[in-house]
């Protein structure tokens, strides 16, 4: 089963070698991993996507990236109410006569063209993994020349953003994430 786990870290050098060092030596693969800055100066949200035969194991990650010095929190938003999204870039051969064809399908998938060139077009799409692998299989028979996505990210739904506290002796939760100046 698909678990996914957004990770609260300090934004410092280093931190993702050790997430993906421990998933490394713990034999658990990374499906998708995206990483970037919150709202909170010196904080960075990690969306990892990983597949484990059972919650027992998905615990086991979740315990583990707490003993992590730079973690200072750890949901699973596996089976919370979510939104993830996925960005794709797609190069798609095009002759001049392909273009409007390219431009409905994107239309369809609230998709758009970023880029025209006189053999391609690159098209952005953002959304669920299913609504991007859709479009994909869709742009295939027209010739994808490359393509590049972001993996997934990940952010509970409602006014709280869960529990944010840093693990505390034992690996337990007990301090509440020190709250950074924006001064």
């Amino acid at each position: 089963m698909r678990y996914t786990l957004i990770a609260l870290v300090e934004d410092k050098p280093g931190v993702l070698n050790r997430v993906s060092s421990l998933f490394r030596r713990r034999n658990f693969n990374i499906e998708s991993l995206a990483v970037g800055r919150t709202e909170k100066p010196g904080i960075s949200s990690m969306t990892i996507v990983t597949n484990c035969e059972n919650d027992i194991e998905a615990r086991k990650i979740e315990t583990n990236l707490y003993k992590l010095v730079n973690v200072l929190d750890v949901q699973d938003v596996t089976n919370q109410p979510s939104v993830t999204r996925d960005l794709a870039l797609i190069k798609v051969k095009a002759t001049p006569e392909q273009r409007g064809e390219i431009n409905n399908l994107a239309a369809i998938f609230r998709a758009r063209i970023v880029d025209v060139a006189p053999d391609s077009v690159i098209v952005e799409a953002t959304g669920p993994e299913d609504k991007i692998e859709s479009m994909v299989e869709l742009l295939r028979p027209l010739g994808i020349i490359e393509m590049v996505r972001t993996g997934q990210i990940a952010m509970t739904r409602g006014e709280h953003a869960g529990i944010r506290r840093m693990p505390g002796a034992n690996g337990r939760r007990s301090e509440e994430i020190p709250q950074v100046s924006n001064t």
